[in-house]
């Protein structure tokens, strides 16, 4: 049994399972936090991020990967849930 980040998550969440596969599909950042990202980032190109917007920045990506990697998760289980026609 794994333990770092991706595989907890996954343990609790349970991305294979149906209901809560599709309740995954549906977890986004909001507007406030995609417009921050921007923010973010324009900031990292422009050199001008302090350590703590870097810090923050880092943990929007980390976020945003796992919550990729779930998502991916849970639309392979739906899939193998779907009868062939």
């Amino acid at each position: 049994m794994g333990s770092d980040f991706a595989a907890i998550w996954e343990r609790i969440l349970q991305p294979d399972k149906p209901e809560k596969a599709r309740a995954i599909l549906d977890f986004k950042f909001s507007e406030a936090d995609v417009d921050r990202m921007n923010e973010l980032a324009a900031k990292a190109r422009e050199g001008t991020l302090s350590v703590a917007e870097a810090e923050e920045l880092d943990n929007y990506e980390q976020i945003g990967i796992m919550l990729s990697i779930l998502q991916s998760k849970a639309r392979m289980a739906l899939k193998q849930k779907i009868p062939a026609a």
